[in-house]
């Protein structure tokens, strides 16, 4: 089952190749991620039920956060491939790609998504860190995907800082595999994640002092947390609008998802506050940057990418207060801002195709112009402001909650008085570009095909019925919490 997980996207990849621009390629990648998402629903069935599953003599590994991140990013998946027929076509028939470029998109995608698949199931850190250097590369070319020369320039702003943070990964890793081996057990659990965890409070602590800045600061670059952030807005906003919400609502996650894999070991290592603190200092720095450059925002894709820096300052603080209720509200937080964000930034490459523009001043009565367009783009936009019933305002409520009763109140007043403001800022752009007045305010646009708006309204749905009620994920919440609390 876990290497059926991976092969599933992989085979896409090897079709796609061979099908090359042809639309049914395009049909088959969102059959792949849909077939994934139930294989990952299936995976969580078998791990509530038996507990963690291998293959491979240990080289793959489930346990319930990993099943829970498979569905994250099958899911996340599924819209992006859907909406991403419709998307390909209107790319070739307005010449911003050729039919190698199409061959190519559809390949990486695939690629992209099974690296990200075996990120998540690896059971070795070492192999986890290989999955996500791999996820650059392949995303690397995605970004570029035009070929202008301000998506080259994003792309290899992106290939230059996102390989500082991995190379400072690779060092932190090797830095584990040295402590590792010189347990006072006297042997060695090597990278694999259970015998880690069973040695950590064995690992030399000056040694894994070392191991969790170098690690913080590689996977927190992949994250976009600040001060390591600054690839993030040019490649989200230059990515093709599917791969744009892949990355944002997937791979920042997947990404996150390996710091909190390591501050376990760091937890049991170090005294607990250590990682805390490094977790809190990325939160509220996160916080602030994106706050303070969401208000002088001209470019409404730009906008999404560094509200995705917000959420994930978010995160991080849910990850810092360390409780069950906090971390299951941290991966719910990542769940629903993966649907918010799909949703905001698929319909944002259905904005740029039918406005001719990314600039928020350029766009005005979008709602009396796109109704069905404007209506998901604005109540996606809500949903990640965290407004209810949407997912968003759930976890934000649990995580202060938690906040509090750790402790930690005064961190949570911090961040919440930057929230505040990252909505006021999101809030007046969005209300410009959706409401404002507009010359051409009473040219309608026409209405956009049910392979467009479909993944958009399905995403849409989820998003807000997840902040309705978590029942069918409550156990696996609950499961991936306690693996994380030591």
């Amino acid at each position: 089952m876990l290497a059926t997980l991976i092969l599933i996207p992989a085979a896409a990849a090897v079709l796609a190749a061979v099908g090359g621009a042809r639309v049914w390629v395009g049909w088959v990648s969102t059959a792949a991620a849909a077939l994934l998402t139930v294989g990952a629903a299936v995976l969580a069935g078998v791990v509530l039920a038996d507990g963690p599953v291998t293959f491979g003599g240990g080289f793959l590994r489930a346990d319930a956060l990993s099943a829970f991140m498979a569905i994250l990013i099958g899911s996340i998946a599924t819209l992006a491939a859907w909406f991403g027929v419709p998307y390909l076509r209107g790319e070739l028939a307005d010449g911003h790609t050729n039919r190698g470029g199409a061959r190519l998109y559809g390949v990486l995608v695939n690629v992209f998504v099974a690296t990200m698949v075996l990120a998540v199931l690896a059971e070795s850190i070492g192999v986890m860190w290989i999955a996500i250097e791999a996820t650059t590369i392949a995303t690397a070319f995605l970004v570029g995907h035009r070929r202008n020369r301000a998506s080259l320039e994003a792309s290899w702003k992106y290939v230059m800082i996102g390989s500082v943070g991995i190379v400072l990964a690779f060092l932190g890793t090797i830095l584990v595999a040295y402590a590792a081996r010189h347990v006072d057990t006297g042997t060695d659990p090597g990278l694999s994640w259970p015998a880690l965890v069973a040695a950590g409070r064995h690992l030399d602590p000056t040694v894994m002092r070392i191991a969790v800045v170098l690690l913080f600061l590689g996977y927190g670059t992949k994250v976009g947390l600040a001060p390591m952030h600054t690839w993030l807005p040019d490649a989200h906003s230059q990515a093709p609008a599917p791969v744009s919400a892949l990355m944002s609502g997937v791979l920042l996650s997947v990404a996150f998802y390996a710091i909190l894999r390591l501050k376990v070991l760091a937890d049991l290592a170090l005294d607990p506050g250590f990682a805390r603190g490094m977790l809190v200092a990325g939160g509220l720095l996160s916080l602030g940057v994106a706050a303070s450059l969401l208000i002088a925002q001209r470019d409404y894709k730009r906008l999404l990418a560094y509200s995705s820096i917000e959420h994930m300052g978010i995160v991080a603080i849910g990850a810092a207060i360390g409780t069950p209720l906090a971390i299951a509200a941290a991966l719910l937080h990542m769940l629903g801002h993966g649907f918010g964000k799909s949703v905001v930034f698929l319909g944002s490459g259905e904005l740029a195709r039918t406005e001719g523009t990314t600039t928020i001043a350029h766009v005005r009565g979008l709602l009396a112009r796109n109704p069905l367009i404007g209506g998901v783009f604005g109540l996606g936009l809500l949903g990640l402001l965290g407004f209810p019933p949407f997912a968003l305002f759930a976890t934000e409520v649990t995580i202060t909650r938690a906040a509090f009763e750790a402790g930690l109140g005064w961190v949570m007043a911090v961040a919440l008085v930057l929230i505040v403001i990252a909505f006021a800022a999101v809030f007046v752009h969005a209300q410009r570009m959706l409401l404002g007045a507009s010359a051409s305010a009473g040219d309608r646009v026409p209405t956009a095909g049910g392979a467009t708006w479909g993944p958009l309204v399905v995403g849409l749905v989820a998003f807000a019925a997840l902040g309705i009620s978590i029942w069918p994920l409550e156990r696996l919440l609950h499961a991936a919490a306690k693996v994380l609390v030591t």
